[in-house]
């Protein structure tokens, strides 16, 4: 019998993002009213813009708000990484206790130089972890916000989660279609529907597979294109057209589909699956090659990699030229030896991208001539 693998002590962060109205005061008032899953560190821009429920709050102790939970609350007071220190080192001291920290992003922040901040910081990464990016989007205004603000596309394509707020205030063919427009810029994030901010805490945790202890299938789906998770209304089947509604042929054809939002269509994303172990040496000429030409343009990559030799995949993630050290998945079982990839840029389209991945593709054994 194996022994378990060892969890990561370090403390997990979840980034809550989302453009302004999207609901994020109204998850976090949940979040922090409830504690089944342990005691959460909340940072905020400012208490005043948290819009925090006063009725959850204890007392009030210097740049920290105590909840009724025994979650914390706090606002940021100069540099991101200082105030996550202070936190750590109140928490050593036995002056707090939490086992998680949820950054909430201001509306219009872009989630990219947060997390290379949380990667790049020798010493947050050695007490920290990414465990997740939740991004928030209106259903009522999301679309015209993705119309307006690039940075809420940004949102969107970095998230390991997509929640859908305000849905019951609009029509379902709305949420279709703003649905199918997210499942363009995100294909791995599951696109989840809460309304009033109804969804279990512990939702948001564990999102990220970058974890030693990481099940399987939770990492095969954090690399794979996701199902669609519209409503069954949404997903009503429209009525066939009449085939004699046309018989005299005067009719208006059916208008042409709309071309995607300028903002959408600097988004590009790729996901493929090779299904022979690649060279390591292979794998780190396309990684290298990538990030040098396109390093600034590349949101996220993230992937599931077998290389030659090895038995067991490691699970590898960056976001731009800042990539996090590769884990190996001890908990991997079967035959399948397939490596999974998935590239999201800007100002890359898919056709750019997937000639990328034609690197690898070359190294293929089914692509070497034959002698």
């Amino acid at each position: 019998m194996t022994s378990p693998l060892p969890s990561d002590p370090r403390v997990p962060v979840t980034l809550l993002t989302g453009f302004l109205g999207a609901g994020k005061t109204t998850l976090l008032n949940r979040v922090l009213e409830q504690s089944t899953d342990g005691r959460v560190a909340v940072i905020v821009n400012e208490f005043g813009e948290a819009g925090l429920d006063h009725d959850l709050i204890q007392s009030v102790e210097d740049e920290v708000v105590l909840m009724q939970s025994g979650c914390l609350c706090c606002s940021v007071r100069g540099e991101l990484p200082q105030t996550i220190a202070k936190l750590l080192d109140r928490r050593e001291a036995g002056a707090l206790e939490f086992e998680r920290i949820v950054i909430e992003t201001t509306g219009m922040a872009d989630p990219g130089p947060i997390l290379k901040t949380m990667m790049m910081d020798a010493t947050l990464s050695r007490l920290v972890r990414m465990d997740g990016v939740v991004t928030l989007v209106d259903a009522v205004n999301g679309a015209s916000t993705l119309d307006a603000q690039f940075e809420a596309v940004s949102q969107v394509a970095f998230a390991d989660l997509i929640l859908v707020s305000k849905t019951d205030l609009v029509t379902p063919p709305q949420i279709t279609a703003l649905t199918e427009r997210l499942r363009a810029l995100n294909e791995t994030a599951p696109i989840q529907q809460p309304v009033l901010g109804e969804i279990a805490p512990s939702a948001l945790w564990n999102l990220s597979s970058l974890r030693e202890d990481i099940a399987q299938d939770h990492a095969v789906a954090w690399t794979s294109a996701q199902p669609d998770a519209f409503s069954a209304l949404a997903l009503a089947t429209p009525a066939a057209a009449d085939p004699l509604g046309n018989l005299s042929g005067l009719s208006a054809p059916a208008p042409e589909p709309e071309p995607a939002p300028l903002h959408d269509q600097r988004i590009g994303s790729v996901s493929v699956v090779l299904e022979h172990p690649l060279t390591d040496s292979a794998f780190d000429l396309w990684l290298n090659a990538l990030t040098a030409l396109r390093g600034n343009d590349l949101l996220r990559v993230k992937g599931i990699v077998f290389l030659e030799g090895i038995d067991i995949p490691f699970v590898f993630h960056g976001v731009q030229q800042v990539f996090e050290r590769p884990v190996p998945l001890r908990n991997w079982r079967g035959t399948d030896r397939r490596s999974r990839i998935v590239v999201i840029a800007r100002d890359m389209t898919r056709p750019e991208l997937m000639r990328s991945i034609d690197m690898l593709r070359a190294t293929q054994p089914q692509n070497q001539p034959q002698s």
